[in-house]
C-alpha cells in the first residue's frame, strides 16, 4: 500500500491514542476551568459582593480556588502526556525514515543525501507536531463551546454570536490552508536542496581547496542559499499574513461581544455580575478563537512535511528482493554482455581464486563497471548479467548477494566512531591473530600504532581526523576483515605513498591468495605496483575487453597499456 501524507500523520495518531485521548481530555478540562473562572468571578459579584454575603463570598472563593488548582494540575500533567506522545512519534518517524534510506536493497528516489538528512529529521518532527496541534484544537473547541454555553445562558444574542460567528471565521479562514500547504512545502524542499549542497561542500572541501574552486563552491551555495530564503520569506509571509487576519477577526469577535454585553448591562438585560463574565469570557476567547483561526497553518506545515517522509517510505527498493541462494563458495565472477553507461558489451570472468587486474585507461568504463558491481543500480537500469558461483545476483536474496560480493568504491565512507569500529563494524573478531594479518595486509597497522589509542582511537565525523592516505587503508581493512568471497577494490592505494602500496600489495596477495586461501580478488585499478601482483590483467577500452595477459606481458607489447600505468 502506497504511504501518503496522510496515512503517515493518521498513523501517528493512531499509535499514540492513548497519550493523545487522555492528553486532549486534561487540555479541554484545563479550558473548562478556564473559561469557569469569569462565570464563578460574576457569581461572586451577584450572590456574595452585591447582597453582603459572607459565607457565600467565602464558599465561592474556594470554588474559584479550586478550579485553579485543578486547570494547573491538568494542564501539567496533559502537557506531559502529549511532550512524551510528541517526541516519541518524532523518534519513531526518523528510525522508520532512516532504516528505509539504509535498508540493503537501497530506494529509487530523486534526493540527495542532504535533502534525505533534513527529511530524517526537520520534516519527521514537524510531522510529529500534529499530536501536539490536536489537543490544542480540541481544548480551544471545548473553550468555545463552554463560552457560547454560558453566554446563551446569560443572555440568548450573545450565545448565538458565538455559536455562529466561530464557524464563519473558521470557514472563511480555510480556504487559505491549500496556498499556505504548498508554500511551505516550496521551502522544505528549497532547504533541503541547501541542506544537502552545503554537505557535499563540507564533504569535499579539502579536494576543493586543492584545486582552487572555492569561489565557485561558495557562489554555487550562495545561489542555491538565496532561493532558499526566498522561499521561506514567501512562506513566512503568507503565514504571517494568515496568522494577522485571523488574530483580528477573532478580536473583532471578542471585542463585538463585550460591546453588545456592555448595551445589554446599560439597558438593565443582565446584572453588573452577567456583564463581568460576559466581558471575562469575550477577554478569554481571543486565545482559543485565535488558535482556531490558526489551524490551516497548523496543519499545512505538518501535512507538507508528511508529504516528504511519506515521499521516502513509499520508495521502491532499486534492487529485487531475490528468492535463490549461492552455492558454498569459493565463487567467480562472471560478467556476460555488460551495458551501462560507457560501458558497451562488456564480457569478463574471473575464476575462483584468481586476482585480477582491470585497467580502464578512461575513468568513466571504470566507474561505470563499478557503479553495476556496488548494486547501486536497480537490474532494468543496466542490460546484461552479474553471476556469482554461477548464479544471476538479481535473482539472490540482496543481503547474501553482497555478503557474496563486496564492492569497495574509491570514494569510500568512514564513519564517527573509532579506527576500531571502522574495521570491525562493531562485530569483535574471533581470531585476534587475523585482526593483525589484517591490519599488516591493509597497511593500517600504521594508523593504528601511529596514534596512542589504537583501534580505539577516536575518528570524527567522515573521518575528517585521518589523512586520506590513512582513510584509504582503513576502508581496506574493513573490507578484508568482511572476508567476502569476492572482493571489488577500486583504485584502494591512490593516497598512499609507493612504500606503503607495495606493502599492501603483498600483504593483499599473501591474505586473500595464499596457499590456503581460495578468495576472489578484483583491483580495478592503473597502479603498476598492484597490477604486478595480479595474476592476470584485463584492459577495457569503450567499454570492452580490448587485451589481457599479465603486467609484464602488457608492459612489454602493448603501447596503449603502458602509457596508461607508467605514469
Amino acid at each position: 500500500m502506497e504511504t501518503t501524507g496522510s496515512r503517515v500523520l493518521i498513523g501517528g495518531i493512531v499509535r499514540n491514542r492513548r497519550w493523545l485521548t487522555l492528553g486532549s481530555a486534561m487540555y479541554g478540562a484545563h479550558q473548562i476551568c478556564e473559561a469557569m473562572v469569569p462565570v464563578v468571578i460574576g457569581v461572586i459579584i451577584d450572590r456574595a459582593v452585591a447582597t453582603g454575603d459572607v459565607a457565600a463570598l467565602v464558599l465561592w472563593i474556594a470554588v474559584l480556588a479550586v478550579l485553579f488548582v485543578v486547570l494547573s494540575l491538568m494542564w501539567r500533567f496533559g502537557a506531559r502526556l502529549l511532550t512524551y506522545a510528541e517526541a516519541g512519534e518524532g523518534c519513531t518517524l526518523r528510525v522508520e525514515v532512516a532504516g528505509k534510506i539504509l535498508q540493503p536493497r537501497g530506494i529509487r528516489i530523486d534526493l540527495r543525501s542532504g535533502e534525505l538528512l533534513t527529511i530524517s529529521s526537520s520534516d519527521a518532527d514537524n510531522a510529529s507536531y500534529l499530536l501536539d496541534y490536536i489537543p490544542r484544537i480540541v481544548a480551544s473547541l471545548t473553550a468555545t463551546t463552554v463560552c457560547a454555553v454560558a453566554l446563551l445562558m446569560i443572555n440568548v444574542p450573545l450565545g448565538l454570536g458565538v455559536v455562529l460567528g466561530t464557524p464563519l471565521v473558521l470557514l472563511f479562514l480555510h480556504f487559505s490552508a491549500p496556498l499556505i500547504t504548498r508554500r511551505i512545502q516550496h521551502q522544505q524542499e528549497t532547504a533541503g536542496r541547501a541542506a544537502s549542497v552545503a554537505t557535499d561542500l563540507v564533504s569535499g572541501l579539502r579536494p576543493l581547496r586543492g584545486i582552487g574552486a572555492e569561489a565557485a563552491a561558495t557562489q554555487r551555495y550562495r545561489d542555491v542559499s538565496r532561493r532558499s530564503l526566498r522561499a521561506t520569506l514567501r512562506a513566512a509571509r503568507t503565514q504571517r499574513g494568515f496568522e494577522g487576519a485571523s488574530a483580528t477577526i477573532s478580536n473583532l469577535l471578542a471585542a463585538g461581544i463585550a460591546i453588545a454585553a456592555g448595551w445589554l448591562a446599560l439597558d438593565g438585560a443582565i446584572s453588573v455580575g452577567q456583564f463581568v463574565t460576559v466581558i471575562g469570557l469575550a477577554q478569554f476567547l481571543i486565545e482559543p478563537l485565535a488558535q482556531l483561526t490558526v489551524v490551516p497553518s497548523w496543519i499545512a506545515e505538518a501535512r507538507a512535511s508528511a508529504n516528504r517522509v511519506a515521499m521516502v517510505l513509499s520508495a521502491p527498493p532499486l534492487a529485487p528482493e531475490g528468492q535463490r541462494t549461492l552455492d558454498a563458495p569459493p565463487h567467480g565472477l562472471d560478467i556476460v554482455d555488460l551495458h551501462h553507461g560507457s560501458i558497451d558489451g562488456l564480457d569478463l570472468s574471473v575464476r575462483p581464486g584468481e586476482l585480477v587486474g582491470v585497467v580502464a585507461p578512461q575513468a568513466a568504463d571504470a566507474e561505470a563497471l563499478v557503479t553495476v558491481l556496488s548494486g547501486q543500480l536497480a537490474p532494468e537500469d543496466y542490460r546484461g548479467t552479474i553471476a556469482v558461483g554461477g548464479t544471476d545476483l538479481a535473482s539472490v536474496e540482496h543481503r547474501e548477494a553482497r555478503a557474496a560480493l563486496l564492492v569497495e568504491p574509491h570514494n569510500t565512507d568512514i564513519f564517527t566512531g573509532t579506527v576500531g569500529s571502522n574495521i570491525l563494524v562493531n562485530d569483535p573478531p574471533a581470531d585476534a591473530a587475523f585482526l593483525d594479518g589484517v591490519l599488516r595486509a591493509s597497511a593500517a597497522d600504521d594508523v593504528v600504532d601511529t596514534h596512542s589509542g589504537g583501534l580505539d582511537t577516536a575518528v570524527s565525523e567522515r573521518g575528517a581526523s585521518l589523512s586520506g592516505g590513512q582513510r584509504q587503508r582503513v576502508a581496506l581493512a574493513r573490507a578484508l576483515f568482511a572476508q567476502p568471497p569476492v572482493l571489488v577494490l577500486h583504485d584502494p592505494t591512490t593516497a598512499v605513498d609507493s612504500v606503503t602500496e607495495h606493502a599492501i600489495a603483498r600483504g593483499l596477495a599473501a591474505l586473500r591468495h595464499g596457499p590456503e586461501h581460495t578468495f576472489t580478488t578484483v583491483l580495478v585499478t592503473c597502479s603498476p605496483i598492484l597490477l604486478a601482483t595480479a595474476d592476470r590483467v584485463v584492459v577495457v577500452d569503450d567499454g570492452r575487453v580490448r587485451a589481457t595477459g599479465t603486467h609484464d606481458e602488457l608492459v612489454e607489447r602493448d603501447g596503449e597499456y603502458r602509457k596508461a600505468v607508467l605514469r
